[in-house]
This record gives C-alpha cells, structure tokens and sequence, in this order.
C-alpha cells in the first residue's frame, strides 16, 4: 500500500489548510492560481520512508550481486542510495528480475517506485512510465572472441548466433542490423558473455559501457570488433500515476549534478567522470 512520507503529510496538510483559505474568502481565480503551487512535488511511495528500487542485477557495472555479502552494488546502486539521501528516505532493494519485466512491474504499480537498470530512454518505455531525465550517455557495441575475423557484415548470416539481453536496445539493435543471424536472448549480459567465451554463441551486442567493464574485469580473451553510435541515454522508470515523484528525481539528479555526488559515483566505477 502506497504511504506518504513525513515531507509529504506537511504537503498535504499545506494543500488542505490553502483549501480552507480559498473557502473562507480567497476568489475562485486566486485559488485555481494557488492549488497547483501547493501541490508541487508530492508524492507517494510504496513503503513509507524508503525508497523502493528494482532492476536486473547481473549488468556490471551498473548492478550486480557482492559476491561476499550477497548485497547489490554498483554505479546505479550508488546514484539509488543518493537519490534516496536527497530525497530524504532509505533506499531498498528488492531482489533481482528480469529486465524486460522491469517497465511492466513499475507501470502496474504496488511493488517498487523506480527501475534504475542502465535503462535506455526510449518512446516505447515512455509510452507505459514516466522516464527520468538522462543520467548516463551510452552507445552499444559487438563482442566477440578476441583474434577473431568476425566483422558486423560477416555476422549477419544465418550460420552465425548472436546473444543479447532480453528486453535491451541491443537486442532492437540486433533485429534491425543483423536479420539474418540467429539472436538468443538470454536472461543477462554476463550469460551472453559467457557463451561467446566458451564458443556457444559468435558474438553479443550489448551496452559499451558495459562491454568496456566486461572485458576489462572478466572477460580479457573477448574484444569489442564495433563501437555502434546510437546516441542513447539511460533514464530512470517511475509510475506514469506518480508524476510528483518524478519531478522529485529529476530535481534529485540535479543536485547530484551540482554538489558532485554523480561525478563521485561515475569516478568510482569508471575511474573518471563519464
């Protein structure tokens, strides 16, 4: 059940105590002029004081599973954990899910405020949920095993197959740009890896920033053959019946723009600021 946290009551009972003042003598144009200013920025969420997050959480660096304690880390991980700072509450994680199932959850709503999973900004996405403003710039890349002669026009045919993600912008990617390759989508990016590294599949297409990480930390016998320019931009997915909290977020994001959380986030993950 959705609650209010303690911020939002006192909005509430601001917008409550403007409605009295409208009835006691405000004008009917004085009030219309004053409800939506009083209104600004409530919101609600799932479990009071929290913060409630769900992603795929095997998509290093943004998410994945400490391999000691079992706790989530990573990039999103820590930009949720500052989010909830700014915004006054604790985060929480619930546990992972598949990422095509991530935009279906937060739009049918009861069960987590946001998505943050490395999600791409797309018109579709923001056909079902409100997408936060960009975080993360992003384009996606083809991996194969390294010395190999594989190249993107080789690799659409039909002897050849091609791993992605379910549900990701690298599986789009991989439909329109390479018809004629089998693609097997699989349940996360470390599975598609994995799978080229052992000869299953002739490449993946996913994420570079990913990618880079990947083969950097985990894969060294695996190479990036194509750096693909898509231009995208990973955002955050709130309930569309919500909209206070997204303009909670973005006003978030800005801050952590401005007083250095993100640019400490984005060292601490990638070396640098992104």
């Amino acid at each position: 059940m959705s609650m209010l946290t303690r911020r939002q009551f006192v909005q509430v009972g601001s917008i409550a105590a403007a409605g009295l003042l409208a009835g006691c003598g405000s004008s009917g144009s004085d009030a219309a002029d004053a409800a939506p200013q009083a209104a600004d920025g409530e919101y609600t969420v799932v479990n009071e004081g929290k913060l409630t997050c769900i992603s795929n959480l095997f998509f290093p660096p943004f998410e994945s599973m400490n391999e000691t304690t079992g706790d989530p880390e990573g990039f999103d991980i820590d930009v949720s954990k500052s989010l909830a700072e700014h915004l006054g509450l604790e985060v929480n994680w619930l546990p992972s899910q598949d990422f095509d199932t991530l935009v279906p959850t937060i739009k049918n709503g009861g069960k987590a405020d946001i998505a943050i999973a490395g999600m791409t900004i797309t018109d579709a996405r923001q056909a079902e949920v409100d997408m936060s403003d960009p975080y993360v710039d992003s384009n996606q890349s083809i991996v194969v095993k390294a010395g190999s002669t594989e190249t993107a026009e080789s690799l659409d045919d039909a002897s050849k197959t091609i791993a992605v993600q379910g549900g990701t912008t690298g599986a789009d990617w991989a439909d329109e740009n390479l018809p004629n390759a089998t693609k097997k989508r699989l349940s996360t990016i470390i599975d598609a890896m994995s799978g080229v590294q052992s000869g299953l599949y002739d490449a993946v297409v996913c994420d570079l920033p990913v990618s880079r990480y990947q083969i950097k930390m985990s894969y060294s016998d695996l190479e990036i053959i194509e750096e693909i320019p898509t231009g995208e931009q990973y955002g955050i997915a709130i309930s569309k019946d919500n909209p206070g909290l997204t303009a909670a977020i973005n006003a978030a994001l800005a801050e952590m723009q401005e007083d250095g959380s993100m640019a400490a986030i984005e060292a601490e993950w990638f070396g640098s600021e992104l």
